[in-house]
């Protein structure tokens, strides 16, 4: 194997596009392990100044707590339990580095060589990784973004708004490309879900040769495992995981968008949807922008529907809510000039904090 064959995998670029497939695909592997990701970056970033310097053990600790209680609530349970002493020791003083440590005990309880994290957010820290990690390897998952955003309107996960979602993959995939050129196609892979889904053994054998690792055939069958049927029966917007790997996904904006919302996606898109290979409509030039009223009013409206779904149809809804309100709470807590939180500080409203959570959730 290659020098950098036990470096951490992390799937980047934006939900919706096949993340879900690439992370099964890959656990799939004998070496490789990737759990459902709690988004500890994308939920803790914000917040982390807050924690004050991680080389002090007191705050890394109250960083940890706040990241293990992230995972207890999380819509996707880990099946291992994680020792907080032993990630408090263990983690570097950073961030990522307590996010790192934490993955580093599901790689172990799993047997495996290398963890892998399928956070597609993790675009936003590709130098915070490799500033802690030099041979972290990063997968820059790419999907046409019509089919992203009609995947988004129907899912409990992302936005549900076409526009907003555009705007999204707009911004993420500016990201990947600038991480792509900075650090080279030796440390970010560039893959297309169309590619993935349409010719699968030449690209898991093409994605394993970048990752250092020997293809397996059962990469080549995800639904097949535990682990994605555990997936698929979760939640709605989950359950294509479950079936073979197929092309059936390919261009289904066709049917999922409007014709009006497809040439808004084009327009707002365009510019690196086409340096990524895509076609565009020359009609999306001339789609109006929607109204800031009407963006909000249609994602207010699109939400409910998916939320309602969720509520009847999901089994991990009630943990996905309650995930959602801790975040709040916490970012509440934080952000809250009055709550009388300081670096290396004690945190008074915490217990304000678990009791909200705690009788809304019906604990």
């Amino acid at each position: 194997m290659s020098p950098g064959s036990e470096s951490p995998i992390l799937i980047i670029g934006t939900e919706r596009s096949g993340s879900n497939l690439l992370r099964l695909v890959l656990n799939a592997h004998s070496r490789i392990t990737i759990p459902h990701p709690p988004h500890f970056m994308r939920f803790l970033a914000p917040v982390a100044h807050r924690y004050g310097d991680l080389a002090v053990e007191g705050n890394r600790r109250r960083l940890v707590e706040d990241a293990l209680a992230l995972l207890e609530r999380h819509p996707h349970p880990w099946p291992h339990p994680v020792d907080a002493d032993r990630v408090v020791d263990e983690a570097k003083p950073t961030l990522f580095g307590v996010v790192a440590a934490i993955y580093d005990q599901h790689r172990a309880a799993e047997r495996k060589a290398r963890w892998g994290c399928k956070s597609t957010f993790m675009v936003n820290h590709v130098d915070d990784v490799l500033a802690d990690y030099p041979n972290a390897r990063f997968i820059w998952l790419v999907r046409d973004p019509c089919d992203v955003a009609s995947s988004a309107k129907r899912s409990v996960f992302g936005y549900c708004h076409p526009y907003r979602m555009a705007r999204l993959w707009r911004e993420q995939q500016e990201r990947g490309r600038t991480a792509l050129a900075k650090w080279g196609p030796e440390v970010v892979h560039l893959l297309k879900y169309e590619d993935l889904v349409s010719d699968t053994e030449r690209e898991v054998a093409r994605l394993c040769d970048f990752l250092g690792e020997r293809s397996e055939t059962a990469m080549l069958e995800p639904h097949r495992s535990p682990a994605a049927q555990e997936t698929a029966a979760l939640s709605r917007s989950w359950r294509h995981v479950g079936e073979p790997i197929s092309t059936g996904r390919v261009g289904h904006h066709v049917r999922g968008l409007s014709e009006s919302e497809r040439l808004l996606v084009d327009k707002v898109t365009a510019p690196v949807k086409v340096s990524l290979g895509y076609r565009i409509d020359p009609r999306s030039e001339f789609q109006p922008d929607p109204s800031r009223f009407d963006v909000a009013l249609r994602s207010a409206l699109l939400r409910l529907r998916v939320e309602s779904r969720s509520i009847r149809e999901d089994r991990n809804c009630a943990r996905r809510l309650r995930r959602d309100l801790y975040v709040r709470l916490l970012r509440c807590v934080y952000f809250n000039p009055g709550s009388g939180r300081s670096p290396g500080g004690s945190h008074p409203d915490r217990a304000w904090c678990e009791r909200g959570i705690a009788s809304r959730s019906g604990r």
